[in-house]
């Protein structure tokens, strides 16, 4: 009997603009394309999550949630995915379960069908409470594995998170290769593996930063991968998805190759291609083309690129080569962390504070978060003598407990502060607020002054701001266009 053929999922709309925009892409941008996305029969449209919430609010004075209607009720036919941060949901931190069990409810009231829930340490503890109340809500709860190398991550140890994954009763699971480093025959031995040892449907996500993605995908569909995550160029390839004409050529002649309608295609292109040109400043050639340093430093294209821009503002123009090299040095002692969001932010900026300043002279508080468990288990052991050394200087030592049990309930709390402020308490306005509370602010206030229109984003961008004698080192960083302070000591060793 002849297998049947491998599905598409789409990610144009989300992950497409994320990795080549900035996510920069507003709804009205999108609407025209929704009706040729949705007759296409993808398995799914990335619609939501990852950054654009942020974008959303920051960036494009958009409701998110508002967004996630809009689009359902234009391309109603195909399921809606979203990407979620675990216990992070789509920020940087930790939230009680009550907020992740309220964000998940919401979003599923609005119309998203696939929640592909991942964990940056691959803690499975930290998937545990969304994928519970994704199937409370009905919808369909896909676990996440984030792909890379270390000398602790191989195909054996891949397949017992895959198991430990399927044991929180999801219904697929995705092998995420954020960085574009999943080879052929890897992608060929973890689907087989993961397929035979959990039973369940498995989908691939890749990016082309280093040129491997079509490669890997072709392996991946003889294994049996169920889906396979593609864009629509020039929202593809460099550091997004593979472009879905371009995968059709690649897979022509298999089994399993596909059948979609290459005329849509061809419009949907040239639809898209306005909207790159329209968000001209805010993309790169350096993010559209292969780069295989990505297979030695296993950083992400995007972040690679920021690399350039954050060292000329640090007056360290020569310095990437002793920066990049530096990525693997302190990923080590982090006990081999992924590369991923928040990760791939915080060992980035740790290894360029360890080129201007010396060997852990100063340490983000970030860093010190991840030797302490904060973000959660930790892939391998962390370096003792520097644990040793953050827990002296921090008064703090190393949690095992899930950092979530540590939290307070929030949603009663939440919904009192925005009753004080005068704004609608629902659920939906209140993990925008536990998430972005100013910019939800910015948003449910129409008589304040209009922002500034939005420049082009410098992430992980290291501002040294001068400190007041014997207080150490102060910075504004800035990720994906989200700002933050980071207070760094000096610290000997």
């Amino acid at each position: 009997m002849k297998p049947a053929p491998v599905v598409f999922n789409n990610t144009v709309l989300r992950d497409g603009h994320q990795s080549l925009a900035a996510t920069r892409m507003t709804t009205a941008q999108m609407l025209p394309a929704c009706a040729d996305l949705d007759a296409l029969g993808f398995g799914a449209l990335e619609t939501w999550g990852g950054a654009t919430i942020d974008s959303c609010l920051r960036f494009l004075g958009e409701n998110p949630f508002e967004r996630l209607g809009t689009l359902k009720k234009a391309a109603p036919k195909t399921p809606h995915m979203m990407l979620l941060r675990g216990q992070n949901l789509v920020q940087y931190t930790s939230f009680p379960d009550d907020v992740v069990e309220a964000f998940v409810a919401a979003t599923a009231a609005r119309g998203l069908d696939i929640f592909r829930v991942f964990d940056a340490l691959n803690d499975v503890r930290n998937l545990r409470t969304a994928i519970k109340a994704v199937k409370q809500a009905g919808k369909h709860a896909q676990g996440t594995i984030c792909y890379t190398l270390s000398p602790v991550h191989t195909v054996a140890s891949f397949l017992t998170l895959a198991e430990e994954i399927a044991a929180l009763g999801c219904d697929s699971i995705c092998l995420k290769d954020m960085a574009g480093l999943i080879q052929p025959e890897i992608a060929r031995a973890l689907v087989t593996g993961i397929k035979e040892r959990t039973k369940l449907p498995v989908v691939l996500h890749s990016h082309d930063t280093a040129g491997l993605a079509a490669a890997s995908y072709h392996a991946a569909v003889q294994a049996g991968v169920d889906w396979i995550d593609t864009s629509v160029a020039p929202f593809a390839n460099g550091t997004g998805q593979p472009d879905t004409l371009r995968m059709l050529a690649v897979l022509e002649g298999l089994d399993r190759c596909p059948t979609y309608d290459r005329a849509k295609l061809v419009a949907l292109g040239k639809h898209f291609e306005k909207v790159y040109a329209e968000l001209g400043k805010f993309t790169s050639p350096a993010n559209e083309r292969t780069d295989t340093a990505t297979l030695v430093y296993q950083v992400p294209g995007g972040m690679l690129s920021n690399f350039r821009n954050q060292l000329k503002e640090q007056k360290m123009d020569g310095q990437l080569e002793q920066v990049l090299t530096e990525i693997p040095y302190v990923r080590e002692c982090l006990g081999w962390i992924p590369l991923v969001t928040p990760t791939s932010q915080i060992v980035g900026t740790q290894a360029m504070l360890n080129v201007k300043f010396g060997r852990w002279k100063n340490i983000a508080g970030p860093t010190a978060d991840v030797l302490l468990g904060k973000y959660g288990r930790t892939p391998g052991p962390v370096y003792a003598d520097l644990l040793r050394h953050v827990e002296k200087q921090t008064g703090h030592q190393r949690s095992e407990e899930r950092q979530a049990d540590l939290l307070p309930p929030r949603m009663p709390k939440l919904k009192e502060e925005l009753r004080a402020k005068g704004f609608p308490d629902t659920d939906e306005v209140a993990v925008l607020h536990a998430m972005f509370p100013q910019e939800l602010a910015k948003l449910l206030a129409p008589a304040s002054p209009p922002s500034p229109a939005p420049t082009a984003p410098r992430p992980a961008a290291l501002a040294p701001v001068a400190p007041p004698p014997g207080e150490g080192r102060h910075y504004q960083l800035t990720v994906e266009g989200r700002s933050y302070s980071v207070d760094v000591e000096e610290r000997a060793g």
